[in-house]
């Protein structure tokens, strides 16, 4: 089998993220492709090894693999090949991005184990394009800082979605969503941290939301998601991943790691609603959140 090194051309024209470890697990080749969905450089990767945890891929239910679990691991020491599967990597802005990765054993031409190739894909459709993001902006329907849709182009689709939902009786719901804390971070890190922090959880939350679902910065540490076609168990177990994406994505500060949590107001739309019933709803779900404890989601409908 080639090596990575005699392919790298090829690698490099994907679209995919490609890299390549030895018996060791040192990452010796780092494509264009990783690049751009890591936002690590191949300076910066290659030469590291996947158990300085620099992806920390995680599975949905916030448990690290590179560890534990690792499959470059099982494809070096047993052989295995493994098929595609859904988890989520640190990207270098500290949010978690939701990669379908495939794992195989690279052999020498004699059949020895020489180490393991990982290809990981995204998904392209969730990012704005920059004409998109113009049209927003012209608008006064875009928030520059987080670089998500706003409060205003929010209220218009929530207002579309109870339309949807009296005419062809679809339901939806909204999760409201508050970083813990906030003004405690900015006083104590300051506010370019706190502004890195508000693009960690937009990257976070933009990145893990369907393509037919919405985000938007609401104010302030505030978000609000609404989840089109969706059952009530749904938007629980969503809301769950969220917060739990979000607890595991982390910045680096002064050499070391800054986590942040969030709490969680989510309710279900019923047909007696009216947008303002729902926003009063949710946010009176995120503050019993916030006395319960934060760090929570809280659902009682």
């Amino acid at each position: 089998m080639p090596s990575c090194f005699e392919l790298k051309d090829i690698f490099n024209s994907l679209h995919e993220g490609v890299y390549c470890v030895d018996l060791d697990r040192k990452i010796k080749f780092w494509n264009k492709g990783a690049e751009r969905i890591t936002g690590y450089s191949a300076t910066e990767i290659i030469g590291s090894s996947c158990r300085d945890n620099l992806l920390v891929h995680i599975d949905a239910f916030g448990r690290k693999l590179c560890q534990t679990n690792c499959p470059l691991s099982s494809a070096i020491d047993l052989g295995e090949n493994h098929r595609e599967e859904l988890l989520y990597l640190h990207h270098k802005n500290g949010h978690r991005v939701p990669v379908a990765v495939s794992v195989s054993t690279l052999r020498d031409p004699k059949g020895t184990v020489t180490g393991a190739i990982e290809v990981f894909k995204d998904n392209i459709a969730l990012g704005f394009g920059q004409e998109y993001i113009e049209d927003l902006t012209k608008a006064a329907l875009f928030d520059h800082l987080t670089e998500l849709p706003n409060r205003r182009y929010l209220e218009m689709k929530l207002h579309a979605a109870f339309e949807t939902m009296h005419r062809h009786g679809i339901s939806f719901g909204v999760m409201l969503i508050d970083i813990d804390h906030f003004k405690k971070v900015n006083d104590r890190f300051g506010h370019l941290t706190g502004d890195r922090i508000l693009k960690m959880v937009a990257g976070t939350l933009q990145s893990t939301t369907r393509a037919y679902d919405h985000v938007s910065r609401w104010g302030g540490e505030e978000f609000l998601v609404l989840i089109n076609h969706i059952r009530k168990n749904d938007l629980r177990s969503i809301a769950e991943k969220y917060r739990t994406l979000i607890e595991k994505s982390f910045l680096t500060f002064e050499g070391k790691q800054l986590h942040v949590t969030v709490t969680i107001g989510a309710s279900q739309a019923r047909p007696e609603d009216t947008p303002e019933s729902l926003l009063a709803r949710v946010d009176s779900h995120l503050y019993s959140g916030k006395d319960g404890g934060r760090n929570q989601v809280f659902w009682r409908d």
